[in-house]
């Protein structure tokens, strides 16, 4: 039996990967494994507690692994990064000296992953056109963005860009319903596919553990 643990910034971002994996979900439980998605109250508390939340898993749970899945935006939180390379260096410094400090077992390091939202949750949004469109009841969007969808910036992340189709179309973006609804009716296999960065490698890590 293994046990997949991914902590998340907040509500939204937990409960759209429970609806975009829940056949996933599914299967894994139907092989005795186990997924579950865990809110952190946000990226400060994410990438400060979150190396010591995973080490603790694994230590008490050989067969686990831990994934750390925060948002890219906003840089230089806790510690100064801008890029996934930078957020990554950092949490892996930070998991590896907390074991280094414990005793731990070194091929724990193997058993914690570190993937992020490039820039954060509502790039699978800007992805989901169609899906995007039918919320909006519109059949042309009201501002462009960059292609790829995760070729965005820190100056004008995803969720900004989403705001601000939402009150074009007189209405108000609310991310822990709106995100979870209209990904409701999106294939995470196409999301992939629109999303090669970050969310393509991130599924396929989380794929092969539980396959």
């Amino acid at each position: 039996m293994r046990e997949v643990f991914v902590y998340v910034e907040g509500p939204s971002d937990g409960k759209v990967l429970e609806t975009l994996l829940e056949r996933v979900i599914c299967q894994a439980q139907a092989k005795g494994n186990s997924l579950y998605f865990y809110p952190m109250g946000g990226k400060g508390p994410l990438l400060n507690k979150g190396p010591l939340k995973a080490l603790n898993i694994l230590r008490n749970k050989p067969n686990s692994h831990v994934f750390l899945l925060p948002d890219l935006y906003p840089k230089n939180i806790f510690f100064e990064h801008q890029t996934f390379q930078q957020l990554k260096t950092g949490l892996d410094k930070q998991f590896a000296a907390l074991l280094n400090k414990k005793k731990g077992d070194k091929r724990l390091l193997s058993q914690f992953h570190v993937f992020c939202m490039k820039y954060d949750l509502e790039v699978l949004l800007l992805a989901s056109e169609t899906a995007l469109k039918k919320k909006l009841n519109t059949d042309t969007f009201s501002r462009s963005w960059k292609r790829p969808v995760e070729d965005q910036d820190h100056d004008l992340p995803p969720k900004r860009i989403v705001e601000q189709l939402f009150r074009d179309c007189g209405m108000k973006y609310i991310d822990t319903i709106d995100a979870p609804m209209i990904l409701a009716e999106v294939d995470y296999r196409e999301l992939m596919v629109a999303c090669e960065q970050q969310f393509k490698p991130f599924i396929e890590e989380l794929l092969g553990i539980l396959a």
